[in-house]
């Protein structure tokens, strides 16, 4: 028997009746339709206030602390409507000028009642997507690497594995097949780090859009291994997503290496990469290939001559100030907090005023965007490194 909302001080009172008259309050108050909980508050209720407990309560609260006093709050709206240009830290201004004091209101609190009255713009937040860059068909060793995983497939012991492969472009050279047992990027890290030692740095990478390759919630679609790859003067080359086929040379020695090596699985990642380090001989110096005139690629291929020196340190001498990232991707600077990108942890930035609370952040000699005193917040500008990184694209 729910309570009528015409009744709802009746009921209470009916309700509290039967319960004085020794009426227990579990059946009582199913038979009412509420729980528990409610008919212990109504009944304490009752023991406290007496009858007046059976009136409905506001659930507005007794004093708001912050609450502003009638003439500011209607000097804020009436001074956003007289200059619709202004934020909130202009109108605040002019408010100290109006009435000094000790309880001048926060720009945040100024804020907030322009929002209350709807006099706030808020821009709609566009949802970034990774779409493809240009792509290049060099015809040179080291000028492209092709790198990508070759889908999971399970072991005999019960553990997936994932094969990381990388391949130079123009001779097919199988540089790497690396047996994996994740797509963590620390792991890419080690993989890269040590196929640049033994063969050298290329000119571009191309890759697909997914982890650890790019990150569609970073800046430009970056990831920490992309910005590792810039930090060592590589460009990137990204497919469009959901076409295999613009990575078809990669795409298609990972047939081979199917068939090949993984049917049946090794028992673990050890004895699959034994059989992934023997596939990568017999395709590199014994198997023709009829692109490249029946030779193999061991006989187009030759060693970059980009010698891998690890990372040099950025200085930015033309700048105001050089910064480095924080681990949660923000740059401290003057007391502030500006939200950049994670994927920038670590590396140093520079930042130099191009006009009046305005700054310019730059990675190396790409400028990346700017944010200003009162956001805090980076906007990132067009894509500053060109066709070769990922550029976003809104719906």
């Amino acid at each position: 028997m729910p309570w009528k909302e015409c009744h709802v001080m009746d009921e209470r009172l009916r309700f509290v009746a039967r319960l004085l008259e020794g009426e227990k309050m579990a059946p009582l108050c199913a038979e009412f339709g509420i729980s528990r909980k409610t008919g212990y508050k109504i009944f304490d209720r009752y023991k406290d206030c007496g009858v007046q407990a059976f009136s409905d309560r506001s659930h507005r609260a007794h004093r708001q602390a912050n609450r502003l006093p009638a003439p500011i709050e209607a000097t804020i709206v009436r001074l956003k409507r007289e200059y619709p240009g202004w934020g909130a830290p202009k109108i605040r201004e002019k408010l100290r000028q109006r009435f000094a004091g000790p309880h001048l209101p926060a720009t945040s609190t100024v804020h907030a009642v322009l929002d209350r009255h709807h006099l706030v713009h808020h821009r709609r937040r566009r949802r970034a997507r990774l779409a493809g860059t240009a792509l290049s068909r060099p015809t040179q060793p080291n000028a492209l690497w092709c790198a990508d995983y070759k889908g999971e497939f399970l072991l005999g012991n019960r553990r997936y594995c994932y094969p990381l492969t990388i391949t130079d472009f123009a001779s097919r050279y199988l540089l790497t097949c690396e047996a994996l047992l994740t797509t963590q990027e620390t792991f890419a890290f080690t993989v890269f780090e040590r196929t640049f030692q033994q063969f050298g740095l290329p000119q571009v990478i191309r890759t697909d859009n997914g982890v650890p390759f790019a990150s569609a919630h970073a800046i430009y679609g970056l990831s920490k291994l992309a910005v590792w790859w810039l930090r060592l003067g590589i460009q990137i080359e990204r497919i469009k997503p959901g076409h295999p086929q613009q990575n078809g040379r990669h795409e298609r020695m990972h047939l081979t290496l199917k068939r090949e090596a993984t049917k049946p699985a090794a028992g673990n990642v050890l004895q699959q990469q034994a059989r992934f380090d023997d596939f990568v001989t017999r395709y590199n110096t014994d198997r023709p290939h009829q692109a490249l005139g029946m030779k193999v690629p061991a006989d187009v291929y030759a060693r970059s001559p980009r010698v891998y020196r690890g990372l040099e340190e950025l200085t930015y001498p033309f700048h105001d100030q050089t910064i480095l990232v924080t681990g949660c991707g923000r740059i401290c600077f003057r007391g502030r907090k500006v939200n950049f990108s994670h994927v920038f942890a670590g590396q140093s930035v520079g930042v130099t005023q191009v006009d009046e609370h305005i700054w310019l952040v730059t990675f190396m000699h790409y400028d990346l965007g700017y944010f200003d005193d009162e956001t805090c917040r980076l906007e990132p500008i067009e894509n500053p490194f060109g066709p070769k990184v990922l550029p976003l694209r809104s719906e």
